[in-house]
């Protein structure tokens, strides 16, 4: 079933098996999921699976076999799928929110031939990723037309020695802006994940790819100078990760509320306190993840404006995601640090991808907005006339 999507009779059919698909794949992962809860796993069947129920192909256009998952006009059924995958399993999640990160690239910055090519290897079940952090010496694209080369590495790349489709950002000389390629990798080579030993997401095989001596081709470059930092899609785009994170918010709230029902103790007013305050900050954050993932579809008003509106929002699902946590481990109690309660290991998965980069940064930015804006604070963020 790595073929194209299937032809549906309306966009109420294709959103219904987008989300029927999402909604199998969770199930599968979240089954498997503790038995990955080792250093260097990788949730291999549930990536096949997501190839056998077409999610990997499922962003592109219906035009290039797509089901238009990442079309503006589907941010919403886009937001749920991520959010399906991600109660399911957030180290999938993690992987397939990249996945689809890539292809958006492709989408907006490449050209007729490049989008057919990797369209077709997408149809075909490759796992696409992006990974632009990486050390001091950064990665290099040497050489001339016709003998390109890659010399340096990325870090911190999920999916390291799965991945056979990475969209990266090298430079062609120090101080240049970065330019875009995607590079095939076969599987299971250049790949080194000994250092990632962290408290959770254990299985999302994040490591270091050395990508030195990698030849590449003029055809491989997608878009032009730093277009991977446009806006407002670069920062914009926080809300794709917030979406799988508000999933993980929701399974560690559907383990805490399971652990209360079955000890009995779900009706201490203490208890009743707690729940109803974790309830409402995942709706919280389910708001304001919905919209987010509006205003960055919608694309009617400044830039600026809507990363500023989408730096507040993935704040504002982190503050969630800490509350639950905090929350749920003062209700469970002891037990929920036990390894073998559902409670323990979703805990850690979700504190580690809550971990995202320069908060202060992204909170600054919202404020320096904020700070700046004319008229009063109930018009911040109201839609333009």
């Amino acid at each position: 079933m790595h073929g194209a999507w299937p032809d549906l009779a309306s966009d109420r059919d294709a959103s219904g098996a987008l989300l029927a698909a999402a909604r199998e794949a969770a199930e599968a992962a979240a089954a498997r999921a503790p038995d990955l809860d080792r250093d260097g796993a990788f949730p291999a069947e549930d990536v096949a699976n997501l190839r056998r129920l077409r999610l990997l192909a499922a962003p592109l256009p219906a035009g290039l076999g797509g089901g238009g998952l990442a079309e503006p006009e589907r941010a919403g059924v886009l937001l749920e799928v991520l959010r399906l995958v991600g109660y399911g399993s957030l180290a999938l999640g993690r992987l397939y929110e990249g996945h689809v990160n890539a292809l958006q690239l492709v989408l907006r910055y490449g050209d007729a031939a490049q989008r057919a090519r990797l369209a077709a290897d997408a149809r075909a079940g490759h796992l696409f990723g992006v990974w632009n952090t990486e050390g001091p010496e950064g990665l290099a694209l040497g050489g001339g037309p016709g003998a390109l080369r890659l010399e340096g590495a990325k870090t911190f790349a999920s999916g390291a020695g799965f991945v056979t489709r990475a969209l990266v950002t090298a430079r062609r000389a120090p101080g240049d802006p970065p330019l875009m390629l995607v590079v095939g990798l076969p599987e299971g080579e250049r790949a080194d994940l000994s250092a990632w030993r962290a408290h959770g997401m254990r299985a999302s095989a994040t490591g270091t790819v050395d990508f030195t001596g990698l030849p590449v081709s003029e055809a491989d470059l997608l878009g032009g100078p730093d277009d991977y930092h446009a806006e407002p899609h670069f920062s914009g785009g926080a809300w794709r990760f917030a979406a799988v994170q508000l999933g993980g918010i929701e399974a560690v709230l559907d383990a805490w509320r399971g652990h209360l029902r079955r000890t009995g103790r779900g009706e201490d007013p203490h208890q009743l306190a707690r729940l109803g305050e974790g309830a409402g900050a995942a709706e919280t954050a389910r708001l304001w993840v919905a919209r987010a993932a509006e205003r960055v579809a919608a694309g009617a008003e400044p830039p600026e404006r809507t990363v500023a509106y989408v730096n507040l929002a993935r704040l504002a699902v982190e503050r969630a995601g800490l509350a639950v946590l905090e929350r749920a481990e003062r209700s469970v109690g002891l037990q929920g640090f036990l390894r073998d309660h559902p409670l323990e290991r979703l805990s850690r998965d979700l504190a580690t991808y809550l971990r995202q980069p320069a908060p202060d940064r992204a909170l600054a930015l919202a404020a320096r907005h904020a700070l700046a804006a004319p008229g009063l604070a109930g018009d911040l963020w109201a839609d333009a006339p």
